[in-house]
């Protein structure tokens, strides 16, 4: 299994690195079956977060026929004052930026790919809801953000891990860890994903919401 973890400039360094290490982990339980990298919609370059004394190297360029698992990340900004807000720092328009890239076409080779699995964390659902990506689709972002996800015309789901078949998002910044152990127990197995929680002293946190089962007869 390749996951590729996207970057690109003013991603949410944790969004990356939290997962990025479970599936690390993954690597170290299966002999290599697992193996993880970076890249960026340019290539390899030297990638800048959001917050600016961390960046990461990207090795190659998104590549959905190559890769089973793309991970894309939220940002780090300033808060929106207004809907009107057009600040270049604040996390929508850092994410309104990448629209201008090859990202959004690349995403969009992902989603449509029926062998690739598309993960997010944070307002990685808000980039590709932003780009038209996943539109009537299930999934979470921040909750600060979610009647933002609602509006671009998503099914948002307060959750902190929503499996939309080959959509999974997770919420907010920790939320990474429990995607990443949930996509190893979904594409490797549960007795990796316990062993890499093990290694890692973590508990996953909440229930996987998916679209199936009973309907509550309780709205929460």
């Amino acid at each position: 299994m390749l996951a590729q973890f996207v970057l690109f400039d003013g991603f949410d360094p944790l969004d990356v690195i939290a997962p990025f290490e479970v599936l690390d982990a993954g690597r170290l339980m299966t002999d290599g079956e697992s193996t993880v990298e970076f890249v960026s919609a340019e290539g390899p370059r030297q990638v800048t977060s959001g917050i600016p004394a961390i960046s990461l190297a990207a090795t190659a360029r998104l590549d959905p026929d190559r890769a089973d698992l793309v991970v894309v990340p939220g940002a780090v900004g300033k808060l929106p004052d207004g809907p009107n807000d057009q600040r270049p720092d604040t996390i929508a328009m850092i994410l309104a930026r990448c629209l201008g890239t090859d990202l959004p076409a690349l995403l969009r080779q992902a989603i449509e790919r029926t062998d690739t699995t598309v993960a997010t964390v944070c307002g990685g659902s808000l980039l590709l809801a932003m780009a038209g990506l996943i539109t009537g689709r299930s999934a979470t972002t921040h909750r600060m953000a979610m009647d933002t996800l609602t509006a671009t015309g998503v099914n948002a789901i307060d959750a902190r891990v929503v499996d939309d078949g080959d959509l999974i998002s997770g919420a907010s910044v920790t939320s990474g860890l429990d995607l990443g152990l949930y996509l190893l127990e979904r594409e490797l197995g549960p007795r990796i994903a316990n062993a890499v929680e093990k290694l890692l002293a973590h508990e996953r946190r909440g229930t996987v919401w998916r679209n199936t089962g009973r309907t509550p007869a309780i709205a929460i």
